[in-house]
């Protein structure tokens, strides 16, 4: 294996870049947007197998200096009164997604690893020598395999399978903000979670940001993409208006640093990979967020991915052979995180 192609600039792209690279083969990354920003207002906690295999890639005191400890979880009714507690297993770590993805992208440009920005992939041609990639841009490039990092909405799943199914809707839309200080005077370092009467609602104060993070997970018989961060903002606090907790002052003093979306999963994707074509990360096994695995499981694909094709000169044996470590666990939790969230 000499020159692997990876589209997609996100978690799953920068990480088995990392990965490929420390295993010696070269990776470069295509990203369509012209800076790493999609869901910049969104955060995630990278659950402790995650951060196992951020450490294998040498990536982990990268993201320990952009992110803050996750300790505990609380509990809460719609009375505000606690239901149960128990600490997070070590070392778990809540950051932004943009932190996440710039602490990952600096590491790897560091490394000699081209990160290309604004090349969107819009198609790709498999032959017995390795495949070629084509761009928005007209230009194209060649390599021996292409690894699909591109998410949920993956234009590599549709060119390895035309049939391949369609993300879910969940029925729910997620919303995220923050809001200064932290008038509500929660510990740092903990998560409250409550159980509303409308909603779910998640609370942070990492210690050292000076803000309180949030997020609703929102019912929604509809998708409603395209609202503004106010009419986001105003849907979250309209789901907890009648709670007694703290979310809905917290969430009326967010202002609008607020971003907010629809919540999709893929429960299964028949086909991983083609000849000379391999998915990783949501372009494979997408999740909705309740888990909190998506980072997680797509940093454990860059490491699975990169060994199997260290150890297979052959890109169909080192994809299967990927598959095989991966698929299960990853629909397991996929299923698993379909149930927390309904």
């Amino acid at each position: 294996m000499r020159r692997v192609i990876i589209a997609g600039g996100g978690v799953a792209g920068t990480a088995t870049a990392l990965a490929l690279s420390k295993a010696g083969i070269e990776a470069e990354v295509y990203e369509a947007h012209p800076s790493r920003g999609a869901d910049a207002g969104a955060f995630l906690t990278v659950m402790p197998n995650g951060m196992a295999g951020l450490a294998e890639i040498g990536a982990a005191e990268a993201v320990d200096a952009v992110s803050y400890p996750a300790r505990t979880v609380t509990l809460l009714d719609t009375e505000g009164q606690r239901l149960g507690h128990r600490p997070i297993d070590a070392p778990s770590r809540s950051l932004t997604r943009a932190a996440l993805y710039r602490a990952l992208q600096q590491l790897a440009v560091a490394r000699g690893i081209p990160v290309h920005h604004g090349r969107r992939m819009t198609g790709a041609t498999t032959g017995a020598d390795g495949v070629e990639v084509t761009f928005d841009d007209g230009g194209t490039v060649t390599g021996d395999v292409l690894v699909g990092a591109d998410g949920i909405h993956s234009r590599t799943r549709r060119l390895i399978d035309p049939a391949a199914p369609e993300p879910r809707y969940s029925g729910q839309h997620v919303v995220y903000g923050y809001t200064p200080g932290n008038p509500a005077g929660l510990d740092l370092d903990e998560y409250y979670m409550i159980r509303g009467g409308q909603a779910f609602f998640g609370l942070t104060v990492p210690g050292g940001d000076g803000r309180t993070w949030w997020f609703a997970r929102l019912r929604g018989p509809q998708p409603a993409a395209g609202l503004s961060p106010g009419q986001w903002r105003d849907l979250a606090l309209s789901a907890c208006r009648d709670d007694s907790t703290p979310a809905h002052d917290l969430i009326a003093a967010a202002g609008t640093t607020v971003v907010g979306g629809d919540s999709y999963d893929i429960p299964t994707t028949p086909h991983w990979h083609g000849a000379r074509m391999v998915l990783t990360g949501d372009a494979a096994h997408a999740a909705v967020p309740a888990a909190a695995q998506g980072a997680s499981m797509a940093i454990e694909d860059a490491v699975a991915l990169a060994t199997a094709l260290s150890e297979h000169d052959d890109p169909t044996t080192a994809f299967t052979a990927y598959e095989k470590r991966r698929r299960l666990e990853t629909e397991e939790t996929v299923a698993a995180s379909a149930r927390m969230g309904s």
